[in-house]
């Protein structure tokens, strides 16, 4: 339990914003840390889903003892949500909704600047405060709503691209999907698989919840490309693909 609890602080320091430990270590001080709103909604949310696991692992006494189910629910919950990608226990086997709720957790990834993969929580908050205002908007046409980050007011230029980028995603996602549902794959597997993929987190559900050797050779193919999107954030690699960045 001690190495799981080493290997639980590292998991969530390496999915905070990389310039947070940099100014720590410049200036000796955590007050990057305190004052970063990123990290404290990171930080909440990933505390929510360990509540939920260890609380619902229990109730269902699926280990037989309490600490084990906390270790297994906070280790398995940190390490899918960071998209590391450890596991200590068959977590695919877990009752009902978890894993379906761990896979989705892996789509929001961590902080911005970090190492893990997905969306980031910085565009995912950035998302809802956008459908938050959409809301209000309807409620009240003539009223203007600033999103703010923290205190700050962020642009719409930032919030236009986030879209964009949430919009073809999106569409990557549900393309590569179907790409594998016409390999032959279910779809969980694919489901998961392309998520896995995607946000480089690596364990998926179905057929690839222990490898991907017994999956068709195109479905691997399609799983690279996804691998690579993912990691270089779709639009890298799409500008590359695109002709026009290769014309003079």
């Amino acid at each position: 339990r001690t190495i799981d609890a080493i290997a639980i602080f590292f998991m969530l320091l390496a999915g905070t914003n990389f310039t947070l430990h940099f100014l720590a270590w410049r200036s000796m001080s955590l007050a990057g840390y305190i004052h970063d709103y990123e990290l404290k909604v990171y930080l909440k949310i990933i505390a929510g889903l360990c509540l939920v696991c260890c609380g619902y692992l229990i109730l269902e006494n699926i280990y037989g003892n309490h600490l084990t189910a906390i270790t297994h629910g906070i280790f398995q919950t940190v390490s899918i949500a960071t998209t590391t990608g450890f596991t200590t226990t068959s977590y695919q086997s877990w009752p009902t909704f978890l894993p379906v709720l761990l896979i989705f957790a892996s789509f929001m990834g961590a902080c911005a600047g970090s190492t893990c993969g997905g969306l980031k929580v910085i565009r995912v908050l950035l998302l809802y405060k956008q459908g938050m205002r959409e809301i209000k908007r309807l409620i009240h046409p003539s009223a203007i709503f600033t999103i703010k980050f923290g205190d700050k007011p962020v642009e719409e230029t930032i919030i236009n691209a986030v879209w964009g980028f949430f919009a073809v995603y999106t569409v990557v996602f549900a393309f590569l999907m179907l790409l594998l549902m016409a390999s032959g794959l279910d779809q969980i597997t694919a489901f998961s698989a392309m998520a896995a993929c995607l946000n480089n987190l690596g364990p998926g559900l179905g057929d690839v919840s222990a490898n991907y050797a017994d999956i068709n050779l195109f479905a691997k193919w399609v799983l690279c490309l996804a691998m690579l999107l993912g990691r270089l954030e779709i639009f890298t690699l799409l500008v590359l693909l695109s002709p026009a960045f290769w014309r003079k």
